[in-house]
């Protein structure tokens, strides 16, 4: 297949293009700064096309999309970890719905249009709840999160119309070494790792490799289609991610994270942190999707060993 990717030297972009290759497919990679995908590519097991395009305006790099058989769109600023000020906020939404509505644009122009869009939204267009779950079918919720993916995932809709089908995959928190993961080992293993806030929020999380793995399925099984949730189907309290971890790396985890000491750092950002929805992947499920790594202590020794 010829598959276009946006956001591709992301955490995890590297790895499906990884994946895609080793398929045989033909990889395009849409980058913003094609000089570091060219380095970060460089090493691939067959050449990876990188071609410089610019998200926000409709440019020469929308003619490589006909032809293609999928376009996959990661592309978004990173939400954790920052406070959301304003000027932080509006990039986080322009980097998601702009580039979007960009990116159909080019592909409403295609002489021979792409089988399926994969377009990447979040879970977080479920809003939070402690007790609730939620699967593809749940309605939207009406926080800033919420509200955003429901605006991104707007955009992609307009793709139906022009016979392409559509896939909005509503991502969890992906764990992997690198990544979330990454951030987080440090701390650990100094003895430092302890829950956050009450420690009662869902955590809805998916190992990388499944991910890429439902992203390729959804490439080639013509049946998902709308909203697939990216998220394992045993999610957990950030209480007893905090256990799993600190066990799978043989460490203590006795220091909890005060939510009022979050809120000082981060503002409204704290939310990512502090508030959680338990969501389940019912798609994935209907469509017999087999999780390689289904629990979180599977997914940790994993990734640690």
């Amino acid at each position: 297949m010829k598959i276009i990717v946006t956001g591709a030297t992301g955490f995890v972009g590297t790895k499906l293009v990884e994946q895609l290759q080793k398929r045989g497919d033909r990889v395009i990679v849409l980058a913003r700064n094609p000089d570091k995908a060219i380095r970060q590519f460089a090493k691939a097991t067959s050449p990876v096309e990188v071609i410089s395009y610019d998200p926000f305006e409709l440019g020469e790099w929308g003619k490589v999309i006909s032809g293609c058989d999928a376009v996959i769109n990661l592309a978004g600023e990173p939400l954790a970890g920052v406070r959301w000020t304003e000027a932080r906020k509006k990039q986080i939404r322009d980097s998601r719905i702009l580039t979007t509505n960009v990116l159909v644009k080019a592909i409403a122009i295609a002489e021979i249009k792409p089988q399926v869009l994969i377009s990447a939204s979040a879970i977080g267009y479920y809003g939070t709840s402690l007790d609730k779950s939620f699967d593809e079918y749940s309605y939207v919720g009406n926080d800033f999160l919420a509200k955003i993916c429901q605006d991104w995932e707007a955009e992609a809709d307009a793709v139906k119309d022009l016979g392409v089908r559509l896939v909005k995959l509503r991502t969890g928190i992906v764990l992997g070494m690198g990544g979330a993961i990454g951030k987080m080992l440090p701390i650990f293993q100094v003895g430092g790792g302890g829950k956050i806030g009450s420690g009662k929020q869902w955590f809805s999380w998916i190992h990388r490799d499944d991910l890429v793995n439902l992203i390729i399925e959804a490439i080639v099984n013509p049946q998902i289609a709308d909203a697939l949730n990216g998220t394992a189907p045993q999610p957990v309290t950030n209480e007893k991610f905090t256990v799993a971890f600190a066990k799978a790396i043989n460490r203590p985890a006795f220091l909890p994270v005060p939510a009022a000491a979050l809120i000082l750092v981060f503002g409204e950002g704290a939310t990512v942190l502090l508030d959680g929805q338990k969501v389940l992947p019912k798609k994935a499920e209907l469509n017999q999707f087999q999780f390689k790594y289904p629990d979180i202590d599977s997914a940790l020794k994993q990734i640690f060993n």
